[in-house]
């Protein structure tokens, strides 16, 4: 299946994307040209990725029947010194809240969605290594 997106310069250094019919502005700081209007497409590429295993989990967790109260994923990237400049790993932090959440149903979740069916991870663990953690934190 072939996709395609058009993504059209606005000036400066303000792109637009056009991506499911919804818009994506992206931009660069004021000291490299930019108007700091949007996010960086670096950055962009940690959203896909959280995205991407989030909706994954949350669909698993329901067929499991586990129901977080919350769900937050973080991810700590390493970006390289030298141009051109790129991640060379991510470690992603899976944070859960919820009564009785079992830690064994939250990693099979996950596993599933990094190793089967997050289509971002795939790709991106070709290039660098992923870790992830699990927290459970408490309610509040």
């Amino acid at each position: 299946m072939k996709q395609t997106l058009n993504t059209s310069w606005n000036g400066n250094m303000q792109f637009d994307a056009l991506v499911s019919g919804h818009h994506v502005i992206m931009d660069a700081r004021a000291e490299v040209g930019g108007q700091d209007a949007g996010p960086r497409p670096k950055e962009l590429m940690l959203a896909s990725l959280a995205g991407c295993t989030g909706m994954d989990v949350i669909s698993i967790l329901k067929k499991m029947r586990v129901e977080p109260k919350t769900f937050n994923i973080r991810i700590e990237a390493e970006l390289t010194e030298e141009h051109p400049k790129h991640y060379s790993g991510m470690h992603l932090i899976y944070e859960f809240s919820g009564d009785g959440l079992d830690e064994e149903k939250l990693r099979k979740a996950i596993d599933l969605s990094q190793d089967r069916y997050c289509g971002v991870s795939v790709v991106y663990r070709k290039a660098m290594p992923i870790t992830y953690e699990i927290r459970i934190m408490e309610n509040e």
